[in-house]
């Protein structure tokens, strides 16, 4: 079974609409003034109704300034676009969120380690805070270059 395209089904309506259309219009001839103007009325209607629907749904570009856009026309499923397009600023906002979480905690547990070798040392804390110190450490590294 062959599927066809949403372009094919439409040019199969377009055709069949023609076809109804010249059907109609061949008999329009032997129709009285009144009633064959009343046709003419309900089919600009009609023709109006559809093309006012197309211009509705379908998407569109919007400029403004220096971006662009699409826009989906007004209509019911206008509050559903809005929605959908903050879906993506909320998922990142709360990834930004999560990432500054995790990088405060593991800065936190950074300086912990940090203290907890500094406390545990054989040297007291106050030997890190001495000049003298300093020097000391960059003459051990000389030796052992």
């Amino acid at each position: 079974m062959k599927h066809s395209t949403p372009q094919q089904d439409q040019s199969l309506q377009d055709r069949f609409g023609r076809a109804v259309a010249a059907r109609l219009s061949e008999s329009t001839e032997t129709l009285p003034y009144d009633i064959s103007e009343r046709l003419r009325a309900a089919r600009m209607q009609a023709l109006s109704t559809r093309k006012a629907a197309q211009i509705a749904t379908a998407p569109h570009l919007l400029v403004n300034g220096g971006a662009a856009t699409l826009g989906f026309g007004e209509g019911e499923g206008r509050l559903w676009h809005r929605l959908a397009a903050l879906v993506p600023l909320l998922l990142l906002i709360a990834g930004l969120i999560a990432v500054n979480m995790l990088n405060d905690d593991f800065r936190a547990k950074e300086l912990a380690d940090i203290d907890a070798a500094i406390l545990t040392d054989d040297l007291p804390p106050a030997a890190y805070t001495d000049a003298g110190f300093v020097q000391f450490l960059k003459s051990r590294l000389d030796q052992a270059q």
